[in-house]
């Protein structure tokens, strides 16, 4: 599958796409890249000329903490048809990189196709932003979770939204999908220790909640994951309306 049928599958996911714009879509020019498990994928402080999107597989927005080089934090995951680094189409650089979680691969996009877009395509311009506007929106709500939820629940929390953004492009189905974290990425993501990360998942699967195998995840009982996670998806934007 092309990386742009992944993101008109989000974009339909919200509004209606004209022909002329799915046109202009599925004619992007693109470079296909595939980068091993922790490769950079955006290096930060770039002054960017290309955007990427997810084709295949994870990746995540990596934090390096000043003076601690060995010590990061994760602050995003994308997955496929997510446009990973959009805002740096009007960024001068970024302040983070993006490292591949487990093979990845992405498509470039150079910067000339966006603007072209912005220039001529008004309602595929709104649709950018808002992609870029969700993506805010599931910031915040990692934010949130970290402040409201203890370890068992924080991770319920990133496993419901992960499952439903797969989901709603069509790389996930019948509760299950990839998740190819180490418990170190775990730690990272959530800001607990490794042994945190092991004892919660054991709570997850003691409730009977999931089955956790290797990088496969079987959601057993959803209304319960989402009950002790207590997820709204509202903030993902998932229903349809014109834009």
């Amino acid at each position: 599958m092309a990386i742009t049928e992944y993101f008109i599958r989000f974009l339909q996911r919200r509004d209606i796409l004209s022909e002329r714009d799915l046109e202009r879509l599925r004619a992007l020019q693109t470079t296909h890249v595939a980068y091993a498990p922790g490769e950079v994928i955006v290096p930060r402080d770039r002054s960017a000329h290309r955007s990427c999107m997810m084709l295949r597989g994870l990746s995540a927005r990596s934090h390096q903490l000043v003076g601690r080089p060995d010590e990061r934090v994760i602050t995003a995951l994308h997955v496929p048809g997510d446009f990973v680094d959009l805002h740096g189409f009007v960024l001068a650089g970024l302040e983070h990189s993006v490292v591949a979680v487990g093979h990845a691969e992405v498509e470039f996009i150079d910067h000339s196709e966006l603007q072209e877009i912005t220039e001529n395509f008004p309602h595929l311009t709104r649709l950018l932003w808002m992609a870029t506007l969700i993506d805010a929106a599931v910031h915040r709500q990692w934010l949130v979770a970290a402040a409201s939820l203890r370890s068992s629940a924080h991770l319920a929390h990133l496993l419901c939204e992960i499952y439903t953004r797969l989901n709603a492009v069509g790389a996930a189905t019948n509760n299950r999908f990839c998740l190819p974290l180490l418990q170190r990425e775990l730690a990272e993501i959530l800001g607990y220790s490794p042994i945190h990360v092991n004892r919660a998942v054991r709570d997850l699967r003691d409730r009977g909640l999931i089955r956790w195998t290797g990088t496969e995840i079987m959601i057993l009982d959803w209304p319960g994951l989402a009950m002790l996670a207590r997820f709204d998806p509202t903030y993902l934007d998932l229903e349809r309306q014109g834009r």
